[in-house]
């Protein structure tokens, strides 16, 4: 777990889960296996076994020793909703999070149809709670797109997208009970280029449906030199929330935006 983390949407990553495998064409240049793999064999080193899925209990209960809220992303290295983790150990997951409720936890997963299957049964519990968000990846139209429809079933307080790296043009998108977007560019060595009129269009496709929209990076392989602005503004929206009332599907009136 790391109290500080360097993710322009995020406070700080926490890791009860190690590891992942490869499933759309987003993980192509993933940068959580690319440094898991660096430190494959090291004695001692969290990523001793590289980018392998293991489950880490001894890191449950991280949140609760931090007493100053923070924006915490769950499982930055890792998809809490991989096939191989058990459905036990996400819901001790779960638990945490509605026990150090004074944090908000950032909950992405590529896998949105097993996640909603949870969170419609054993994960109730903690579904309509404010404080936790639950999101999907989403890269292109083939893979990415068709998960903002499985992320919508499940019945939560918070739903957002994280469309990064952005691959193509995804068209017209269906918003609804969509409460934030982030979007970016990938980085890093064999970077796939982003083209601005795709974010445009996704910046304006936020604005009719009253989404927040976050910007964080054009990517490229010196990120530091391609920035943030979109057209130069810097978008850094995030959902605030007032009370959602019990038994709410998580429409829009629950939502109000913060704008930087």
């Amino acid at each position: 777990m790391s109290d500080k983390s360097s993710i322009e949407w995020t406070d700080a990553t926490w890791n009860p889960v190690r590891g992942c495998t490869k499933i759309s064409p987003g993980c192509k240049h993933c940068y959580a296996k690319t440094f898991a793999e660096r430190f494959r064999g090291v004695p001692g080193h969290p990523y001793e076994q590289g980018f392998d899925l293991r489950l880490v209990p001894e890191k449950l209960n991280d949140p609760l020793k931090w007493k100053k809220s923070r924006k915490i992303f769950v499982n930055s290295m890792s998809d809490l909703f991989h096939p191989e983790v058990p459905d036990d150990f996400i819901v001790k997951v779960c638990e945490v999070m509605l026990q150090a409720d004074w944090h908000t936890y950032q909950v992405l997963t590529k896998r949105p149809d097993r996640m909603a299957s949870l969170l419609n049964s054993q994960l109730s519990f903690a579904a309509k709670r404010e404080h936790i968000w639950w999101g999907t990846s989403v890269e292109n139209r083939k893979h990415g797109v068709p998960r903002i429809a499985e992320l919508r079933k499940a019945r939560v307080a918070v739903r957002f997208l994280s469309i990064e790296p952005l691959l193509e043009d995804l068209g017209t998108l269906n918003l609804r009970n969509i409460h934030w977007m982030i979007v970016g560019g990938e980085s890093g060595a064999g970077a796939r280029p982003m083209q601005p009129e795709w974010v445009r269009s996704l910046e304006r496709q936020c604005r009719q449906f009253d989404v927040p929209f976050f910007f964080k990076q054009w990517g490229g392989v010196r990120k530091s030199e391609t920035g943030r602005a979109l057209d130069g503004v810097t978008y850094d929206e995030l959902p605030i929330l007032n009370q959602i009332p019990v038994g709410s599907t998580g429409e829009h009136d629950g939502i109000r935006l913060s704008r930087s």
